[in-house]
């Protein structure tokens, strides 16, 4: 039983939950949730990828995490390397079952982008400054635009996909800046570690100022209602605003796990904000 718990942490439960709920809010963001099967499909299919790559991404990242994770189930010794790389891949091979059963453009974008995406972002694209963060933001982003093919209706998912763009971009340069020391030990040529920490704090203030001004954009030419407004600023806004004053006044490394702490559900209570705005 202990172990199966270790292995379930492995894959991170919680990211895992919310990626699926993620997937519930976008479905009825196109008004699709009286799809069952399809919405059902969905779900499992983004969890699935979603468990894969966190597991992935523990097996490449253990050196890393004996320094900024070490109580993750590989660093403890709990789990194996071979059995979470095994567990990656039933995880991505179930996904990409699932997968077939909906649209051509959903398996494409699913099997032929989002899968290949996540394998060589989590090998060999993430220790490349800025280009890393960028990878994981548009993996992010296109899970949204999956959802819209999986029903043939992309238009409405181009918001949603382009918040979780932003504030992921944004969040994972700010974890960057908190992950500095276990990436500097292990030689991993993140932004922070090549641009140094002033650089990266005005990035992330910069990407910060983008994502608040521009997510209002859809609010003011009356593409949503008002909740969009009330709750983007209150879920959204506020944290943004939240993080970027705290790692001005205070620029280190506790500043930045802070920060990236708050971002964690700042897009899923954009999506939120999206589906009540988008309620007459």
């Amino acid at each position: 039983m202990k172990s199966l718990y270790h292995h379930i942490r492995l894959i991170r439960p919680l990211n895992v939950f919310t990626s699926g709920l993620a997937m519930v809010l976008a479905s009825g963001i196109l008004g699709m949730l009286t799809e069952t099967n399809t919405v059902i499909i969905v779900v499992t299919v983004v969890m699935c990828f979603t468990g894969a790559v966190n597991a992935l991404n523990d097996v490449v990242d253990y050196k890393t995490d004996l320094v900024n994770r070490p109580m993750r189930p590989l660093p403890m010794g709990y789990v194996k390397k071979d059995t979470a790389f095994y567990l990656s891949i039933l995880l991505f091979f179930t996904g990409s079952v699932f997968c077939l059963e909906l649209t051509q453009n959903a398996k494409v974008i699913g099997i032929m982008i989002a899968m290949p995406l996540m394998v060589f972002y989590s090998k060999s694209i993430k220790g490349i400054p800025l280009l890393g963060n960028v990878t994981i933001a548009f993996i992010l982003g296109l899970s949204f635009l999956f959802c819209g093919a999986a029903f043939e209706n992309m238009e409405p998912m181009s918001v949603p996909a382009l918040l979780a763009f932003g504030l992921t971009l944004v969040r994972e340069l700010v974890k960057d800046i908190a992950d500095m020391d276990g990436d500097t030990a292990v030689g991993l040529k993140t932004f922070p570690v090549y641009a140094g920490i002033e650089k990266s704090i005005f990035l992330t203030v910069v990407f910060s100022a983008c994502v608040g001004f521009g997510s209002f954009i859809p609010f003011f030419t009356d593409y949503y209602g008002i909740w969009y407004g009330i709750l983007l600023i209150l879920g959204v806004e506020i944290p943004l605003g939240v993080v970027v004053v705290s790692l001005m006044k205070n620029p280190g490394i506790s500043s930045a796990i802070y920060g990236a702490r708050l971002l964690k559900f700042s897009t899923l209570i954009g999506l939120i904000a999206i589906y009540a705005g988008t309620i007459k």
